[in-house]
């Protein structure tokens, strides 16, 4: 696998003015790095001053979410070539917070990925189970059928440019993390069910990375275990020195 791969996604936080001195200070802090991917998903509002701020440095800028449809009618929606315009190189799709609070289900999770790849951006493909889908042992069968799904009709050049992320539901904004060998075992499961499915080696040519409660107490013991490329980082991206000691880890 490449570059550790390290994504910021800061939700419904910062003013405009906020995510760009933030964004100023981080360019400033990791110019000089360069063995690691680092992207950060700042508000829809901030995006394009963001993308101008990033200009000329190793960040890359990613939307938190798209609409399934290319342009028309949809009041309040924003659209993949609208995120490219702004300067996106990546989007989420799929995250736990879009599924079970705004009731995002596998197909449409499907067609956001399908026009996130047909305008050229890449998706950060979020799957995981709830906590009373991990009780019910049934974590591998809802990652599997969130996997399938979400990659329908999709073709190997295709899924090549995603980036997958493994967070579990009940750790996620919770303050509670999946153990490494925890996190460890769904990572395999997933890497072993790309291989299966799509071919052999595919998974070798994708990111599967990480998400829920990332700190900088646990990014070195997550990033140890063989299968994690990679962090999706939520509330510890927010602030400047956590974020610098989990890219630097």
């Amino acid at each position: 696998m490449g570059v550790p791969f390290i994504a910021g996604n800061w939700k419904m936080n910062k003013t405009i003015r906020e995510a760009v001195d933030f964004t100023n200070q981080l360019r400033n802090l990791i110019a000089e790095l360069d063995d690691r991917e680092v992207v950060i998903a700042p508000p829809f509002t901030a995006l394009y001053p963001v993308a101008e701020a990033l200009k000329g440095s190793n960040i890359h800028l990613s939307a938190q979410n798209l609409s399934d449809k290319a342009e028309g009618a949809y009041t309040g929606e924003v659209s993949a070539r609208m995120l490219v315009d702004a300067g996106c190189r990546y989007v989420i799709i799929g995250h736990s917070e879009r599924r079970n609070l705004f009731g995002e289900k596998d197909a449409v999770i499907n067609a956001k990925i399908k026009i996130a790849l047909a305008s050229g951006l890449k998706p950060i493909f979020c799957v995981g189970e709830t906590l009373e889908e991990r009780e019910e042992d049934s974590t591998f069968s809802v990652i599997e059928r969130q996997i399938k799904e979400g990659l329908n009709n999709l073709n190997r050049d295709d899924i090549r440019r995603l980036v997958i992320a493994y967070e579990p539901v009940w750790a996620i904004g919770t303050g509670k993390t999946a153990t490494p060998e925890q996190a460890q075992e769904i990572h395999a499961f997933i890497r072993h069910l790309m291989d299966a499915t799509y071919g052999e080696h595919m998974a070798g040519d994708i990111p599967i990375i990480y998400g829920g409660s990332v700190n900088p107490k646990n990014i070195s013991v997550l990033m140890a275990e063989r299968d994690i490329n990679g962090v999706l980082v939520g509330g510890a991206s927010l602030d400047i020195d956590s974020f610098i000691q989990i890219i630097k880890f």
